[in-house]
């Protein structure tokens, strides 16, 4: 019994030391940005490497999720007699919900892993030690570019999502299924609200992608600077966004949509 107190005060206490160093480090990162202005070619490289790799993952899992809620979704709603109201389910599933996780969590296993591991491969072959010898600040020029890349570009890879996803249900609807066309966007219009679900949909993908890139570049320059080390902040990463994802979304949605 004391062996197991000792294990999991040891555990909460590492944990929060953890996120002490966390919260530290992104201070930091923080007070790095504003000097990305005057080289925005680091931010831009980054915004390739982050974003745009990143998109044809995130269009065909878009594309399929789509279809598959197109087809899941008719069958409920042909039950009641309301498939023309396939166009606003759909749609507010993706804008609200659907559309941002899933996005953050391809992210963090696409962008978030490959950027603890190029951080974490710069830590342990001694790139960072050697700009800090020459006087160039790693956070500054190496971890500040990719943070912000990832911010910004995770709320985008987000809508693109949405917008896909809602293609291929347009298409399962009406190609396949014969959903009428002009109902299934009259209704989406109708029904789906620009502050109320997008501009909610738009903030959750914002916080995420802070969250996401905060992790993965966290992970990768606090990582132990061996083989074994990155490997395990790289796994750390998908698995800690995950959770991280997934709980801030909770509380987003009761904060947005929890009182109506």
């Amino acid at each position: 019994m004391l062996n197991w107190l000792q294990f999991l005060g040891r555990g909460g206490l590492d944990f929060f030391e953890r996120l002490g160093r966390g919260h530290m480090f992104i201070v930091r990162v923080s007070a790095g940005l504003p000097g990305l202005f005057l080289q925005p070619r680091l931010v831009i490289q980054q915004l390739f490497s982050v974003g745009v790799l990143s998109l044809q993952i995130i269009a065909i899992s878009g594309l399929t999720v789509g279809m598959v809620l197109g087809l899941q979704m008719y069958n409920t709603l042909v039950d009641f007699g309301a498939e023309d109201s396939l166009g606003p389910v759909v749609a507010l599933s993706l804008v609200r919900e659907l559309g941002p996780v899933l996005a953050a969590l391809l992210f963090a296993g696409r962008a978030g892993s490959a950027l603890t591991a190029e951080i974490g491969l710069m830590k342990a072959t001694e790139q960072l030690s050697g700009m800090e010898m020459m006087a160039v600040d790693p956070i500054k020029r190496v971890v500040a570019p990719r943070f912000l890349a990832g911010a910004i570009s995770l709320p985008l890879l987000a809508a693109i999502f949405s917008a896909i996803g809602i293609l291929g249900s347009y298409f399962v609807g009406i190609g396949l299924l014969g959903v009428d066309s002009g109902a299934f966007w009259s209704q989406m219009q109708a029904k789906v609200d620009v502050q109320e679900d997008i501009l909610n949909g738009v903030l959750k993908s914002i916080a995420f992608g802070v969250v996401a890139t905060w992790i993965a570049v966290f992970e990768g320059y606090d990582a132990v600077p061996t083989t074994e080390g990155v490997s395990r902040a790289t796994t750390r990463t998908v698995v800690h966004t995950a959770f991280a994802v997934l709980g801030l979304d909770f509380v987003l949605t009761a904060l947005m949509f929890g009182g109506e």
